[in-house]
C-alpha cells in the first residue's frame, strides 16, 4: 500500500487530495494547522488516515513531520500544498512578512525535512518523491500579489537546485511541480471574481495524474499554461509597465465555483 504525507491537508486543495488518495486505497498522512476536517477523514477512513497538527512556520514542524511518518509506518510521496495567498498591491508589511515566513521559510523547513528522510531511504535502495503545489503566478513578478509571486518563483527554483543536489548526490528521488491558475478554494475572496476560475472537481484529477506520471512539471490547466507560454514571451521592460488586474467585484451572473484559494493553497 502506496504511502503519501499531504502538508496543508485542512481545507481547499489539501483536503481534497486527502480524500481522494484516501478513496483509492493509500495509506494517508495529513498535516496541518486545524484538526476538525483531519479528524472528520479519520472518522471515514480509520485504517488509512493518520493526522498531525503541524504549522510549518514552527521550528518543530520537521520533528512533527517525522512523527507522521513513523504512525503512517513509511513515506513514498511527500506532497507539500501549505501556503497563504495575498492580494496586496498596498505592499502591507505584516502581509508580505506573513506569506514569506510560510511560503518561502516554512516551505523551505518541509522540503529540507522530507529530502533528509528519502535521502535515508535511498541509502536502503528506496525511492521516493516529492511534489509541491506551486502556482502559475511564479511565471512572473505580479504587482498585486508581489510578495506571493515571488515566492512561488522562489518555490520553483528551490525545487529545481534540490533536484540537481539529488543527481549529484545519487539520491533516488523525484521531483514534481504543479502550477495551478485560480482554483476556488477557502483563499480567494468570495466577492471578487477571478480571470479562469477553475473548480476543485477540475483540479484534483489532474494533480493526481501528474504525481502519477511523475510529471517534472505541470500546469494546471490547458488555458492557464497558454497563457504562462504567452506570459514568457514578454519582455520584462514591457511587462513592468503593463496593469494586471487579477480581480474584480463578483456579479450575479457569476457561477458559484467551489470554495475560494487561488492557485492551490491552504496554510495547513
Amino acid at each position: 500500500m502506496k504511502r503519501i504525507v499531504i502538508t496543508g491537508a485542512t481545507s481547499g486543495i489539501g483536503l481534497r487530495l486527502a480524500e481522494t488518495y484516501a478513496a483509492k486505497g493509500w495509506r494517508v498522512g495529513m498535516a496541518g494547522r486545524r484538526d476538525g476536517a483531519m479528524k472528520e477523514l479519520k472518522e471515514l477512513f480509520p485504517e488509512q488516515v493518520e493526522w498531525i497538527r503541524l504549522d510549518v512556520t514552527k521550528n518543530d514542524a520537521p520533528r512533527r513531520l517525522m512523527e507522521l511518518i513513523g504512525v503512517l509506518g513509511g513515506m513514498d510521496v511527500y506532497l507539500h500544498v501549505a501556503g497563504v495567498y495575498h492580494e496586496n498591491p498596498a505592499l502591507k508589511i505584516d502581509e508580505d512578512v506573513a506569506t514569506v515566513e510560510t511560503n518561502v521559510t516554512g516551505y523551505t523547513r518541509m522540503i529540507d525535512a522530507a529530502y533528509h528522510y528519502f535521502r535515508k531511504v535511498s541509502e536502503k535502495g528506496g525511492q521516493g518523491h516529492i511534489a509541491i503545489i506551486s502556482s502559475v503566478a511564479g511565471t512572473k513578478g505580479i504587482g498585486r500579489l508581489a510578495s506571493y509571486s515571488a515566492s512561488k518563483r522562489y518555490q520553483q527554483t528551490y525545487l529545481e537546485a534540490v533536484e540537481q543536489l539529488a543527481h549529484s548526490e545519487k539520491v533516488n528521488l523525484s521531483f514534481t511541480d504543479i502550477r495551478p491558475g485560480f482554483v476556488r478554494t477557502p483563499l480567494l475572496n468570495d466577492a471578487k471574481s477571478y480571470p479562469m476560475t477553475m473548480t476543485l472537481d477540475h483540479v484534483v484529477p489532474m494533480i493526481v495524474k501528474a504525481i502519477s506520471r511523475r510529471s517534472r512539471i505541470a500546469v494546471v490547466d490547458r488555458r492557464w499554461a497558454a497563457a504562462v507560454f504567452f506570459w514568457r514571451l514578454i519582455p520584462g521592460r514591457l511587462w513592468v509597465k503593463m496593469n494586471i488586474g487579477l480581480s474584480s467585484p463578483a456579479t450575479k451572473n457569476e457561477p458559484d465555483a467551489d470554495a475560494a484559494g487561488t492557485v492551490e493553497l491552504v496554510k495547513g
